[in-house]
């Protein structure tokens, strides 16, 4: 028989375990050609926003977000990412908008970036930017239609 005090260990891990198990599950994050878990190639999210253009970080100003490790240029951004990071993530983790909106997660190369509404989208590369360019409401509402599916994976 249980005393009161395994009882409510016992209570507490099942009600943890529960809990963790109803916890959001993370988005995928693109750090693919980075080490250690770092996003987006330790480019600056925020610096397409503030720099008008890719930028890229530093180690020393890092936050872990989201599974990952993202870089700033300076401690504004860092503190700009930190106060509001919705505003600055990439969307689709990062991973290529264009290859997203045609159902699959790939790289993206920091050149290859545009903000629509205020969002920042990433691409595989110059080209496929140009591809995206043309069409970008369409490749958008394709990519948000992908990305629940594609994002409930574990890329690891």
């Amino acid at each position: 028989m249980l005393d009161r005090r395994a009882f409510l260990g016992l209570a507490a891990a099942a009600l943890l375990a529960g809990a963790e198990a109803n916890a959001e599950v993370p988005r995928p994050v693109n750090t693919l050609g980075s080490p250690n878990g770092v996003a987006i190639r330790g480019y600056d999210p925020v610096a397409y926003f503030r720099d008008g253009g890719p930028r890229l970080g530093k180690p020393e100003f890092s936050v872990r977000h989201g599974g990952a490790i993202w870089h700033f240029g300076s401690a504004e951004h860092k503190a700009l990412f930190e106060a509001d990071p919705e505003r600055y993530l990439p969307a689709y983790g990062g991973f290529c908008a264009y290859g997203t909106s045609r159902g699959y997660l790939v790289k993206s190369e920091p050149d290859a970036w545009s903000i629509v509404d205020g969002r920042l989208y990433l691409n595989y590369d110059l080209d496929v930017r140009k591809t995206w360019l043309k069409r970008t409401k369409t490749y958008i509402a394709r990519a948000d239609g992908s990305w629940p599916r594609l994002s409930a994976r574990d890329i690891r």
